[in-house]
């Protein structure tokens, strides 16, 4: 495990506090000593990027103006100008494809990005954009796929029969290509892959929607309890490596109405009980982020969890900081992955779909014909053993 680089430790103090849940007055407090130390505001604006939370830092800056040194907020404008384009230019996508998907009849849910960014910050100034996110049925795909083609998206992997039919069941999104760069658009019908063992129930994300409005286009997204349980296993299955996911976090804990005993029930049943709370402990340390005394009722673990817990989150709290990303595909990563689940029968799943589930990795590095396609299993196990044996 990496830890905290000590040559950022100073403008990772001030970007910390610039996304701070705190009143903006305290912020400002806290902020305009830190700007009048030895800041490298160039290194200071790549973490910011890095971490996905500029638009959070030049707010935060912005109300310090005269602490900042005159070239650097110029610098820190351009690209939260650049961001807002961005922002402008997914929005007018997003409408056009969801008005094209919804005159053939196709139900869509946009999430993360855009539809955080107006559900939570209420400005999609202020998240940072990336590409366009979107819930749909597996059955949906073939559609889908038609309908965005005719707008200039074009699938970023091209699969067999075969094999499409195989990740329907194991994989979980569908990448798209754009005029205007690679993987503009994810199109995903699980939240994650199958092997996290983490069954989210579709069907009921789509039924408990809510309607909020994007760039003046009333459209659906999760309901902000499932948006809270959704991100909160995106930000574990990337262990917690970006700022953002944590400021998100942050914003919906501090909602007065929401109902942490339904968080607390569907996080029971899903058995991430211990990711929410590791998020939600991240969320607090990091960015002073309040946990609602009912979510800490609710979302309890017995006291020989404790440990675990809190070396989870020393542990995360380190790359976080850390200028190195984890290695998704090591050992460590899935041992991680299983450390985060608090049943048994969970980490057993994990682990068995872990090493028997085939996907494009396995159907790039070996070409079966459709009949033996069952025999993917056991390129996946040979894959595994040859990777650890290398490590």
């Amino acid at each position: 495990m990496p830890g905290p680089s000590p040559t950022l430790e100073a403008e990772w103090s001030l970007l910390r506090v610039a996304c701070a849940q705190i009143p903006r007055q305290k912020k400002t407090d806290r902020i305009r000593p830190q700007c009048r130390q030895q800041i490298r505001w160039p290194l200071l604006f790549e973490l910011a990027e890095r971490h996905g939370v500029q638009p959070l830092l030049y707010q935060a800056l912005v109300d310090v103006e005269d602490a900042v040194p005159r070239d650097a907020m110029p610098a820190i404008e351009q690209r939260y100008q650049a961001n807002l384009h961005k922002a402008l230019f997914l929005s007018r996508e997003l409408i056009r494809i969801i008005d094209r998907l919804s005159s053939l009849g196709i139900e869509v849910i946009p999430y993360k990005g855009l539809a955080i960014a107006e559900q939570i910050y209420r400005d999609i100034a202020l998240r940072q954009a990336g590409d366009i996110d979107m819930l749909i049925r597996p059955q949906d795909l073939p559609r889908v796929r038609g309908a965005v083609g005719e707008l200039g998206y074009t699938p970023h992997l091209a699969f067999s029969a075969a094999e499409e039919r195989a990740y329907l069941q194991s994989g979980y999104e569908y990448a798209f290509d754009g005029t205007a760069g690679p993987n503009l658009l994810e199109v995903q019908w699980a939240i994650q892959p199958s092997f996290y063992a983490i069954d989210f129930d579709m069907h009921g994300l789509f039924q408990r929607a809510m309607t909020i409005t994007v760039a003046g286009r009333p459209m659906k997204t999760l309901r902000l309890e499932d948006q809270f349980l959704v991100l909160s296993a995106h930000a574990a299955k990337h262990v917690w490596g970006r700022l953002v996911w944590l400021c998100d976090i942050a914003r919906i804990m501090s909602l007065p109405t929401l109902d942490w005993i339904s968080i607390a029930s569907q996080a029971q049943e899903l058995g991430i009980v211990r990711i929410v709370r590791v998020t939600m402990l991240l969320a607090s340390r990091l960015l002073d982020a309040v946990i609602p005394q009912t979510a800490q009722e609710s979302l309890s673990e017995d006291t020989e969890a404790l440990p675990v817990v809190n070396d989870l989150i020393n542990e995360t709290q380190t790359h976080i900081a850390s200028e190195t990303a984890y290695n998704v595909e090591s050992l460590a990563y899935f041992r991680l992955m299983m450390r985060l689940r608090e049943r048994a029968a969970d980490r057993r799943r994990f682990l068995k779909r872990l090493v028997l589930t085939p996907g494009p990795g396995e159907w790039q590095a070996v070409h079966l014909p459709a009949p033996l396609f069952p025999l993917y299993r056991f390129v996946r196990i040979s894959r595994l053993a040859a990777r650890f044996v290398r490590r």
